[in-house]
């Protein structure tokens, strides 16, 4: 990891509050693969919708009508 990668995981293994009272095993650990997957996001955003279980695909969006 570079530099500037670890800076990156050391500040996001402050966990956050909904994360300190689940507890975590290895923070370090979990802020790298928070931050690997937000790195995918951001660099193919094209993917993410049609993976994502939580977003629907635009055929699915309901259609909005115009006056």
């Amino acid at each position: 990891m570079s530099n500037s990668e670890d800076d990156r995981v050391t500040s996001r293994s402050d966990l956050l509050p909904e994360e300190a009272s689940a507890g975590s095993d290895d923070p370090e650990a979990q802020a790298a693969a928070i931050l690997r997957e937000s790195d995918e996001r951001t660099d193919h955003p094209e993917e993410t919708g049609a993976s994502s279980t939580q977003t629907s695909t635009p055929a699915e969006r309901p259609s909005v009508e115009q006056d």
